[in-house]
């Protein structure tokens, strides 16, 4: 408890040692514009269907908590998006249903771009991008049970 006459009535001394205060960083400014640059394309991968939203969400909660934890703890609030980057963070991975739909959208936006790319090199780079991030969704990102 607090000593009589104590300048902080009420408040109970900690035995635990004192935290250094947290350094300014120069890079912080670029943190927070790159939490909002991924927040924003997170937003716009709600919107379309060939854009996941999810990983810019991961990368802008990333972002914000080198740049500001009060941005990190607002992304973390939204009650969609939150729980999905607390659950990456846990390692609990996606839905199933999540993994199906973002597999697709990555088919569906390799399979509407090769034929728009004038250059063969252009495609295949487009078709191995699209083959290993549908992998990596599929092999590599754990599947949450209900």
């Amino acid at each position: 408890m607090s000593r009589p006459g104590s300048r902080y009535p009420g408040r109970v001394k900690s035995s635990a040692p004192p935290r250094p205060a947290a350094r300014p960083s120069r890079l912080r400014p670029l943190w927070l514009a790159a939490g909002f640059l991924f927040t924003g394309l997170g937003v716009l991968g709600l919107i379309l269907p060939v854009l996941p939203g999810t990983i810019w969400f991961i990368l802008a909660a990333a972002a914000f908590a080198r740049g500001d934890e009060r941005w990190e703890a607002w992304l973390l609030s939204r009650p969609v998006i939150g729980d999905l980057v607390r659950d990456f963070r846990a390692g609990r991975g996606m839905p199933a249903r999540a993994k199906w739909i973002a597999c697709l959208s990555i088919t569906l936006a390799v399979a509407l771009s090769v034929p728009r790319i004038p250059a063969v090199a252009g495609q295949v780079a487009t078709l191995l991008l699209g083959v290993a991030g549908v992998a990596y969704i599929l092999f590599m990102v754990p599947t949450r049970r209900a």
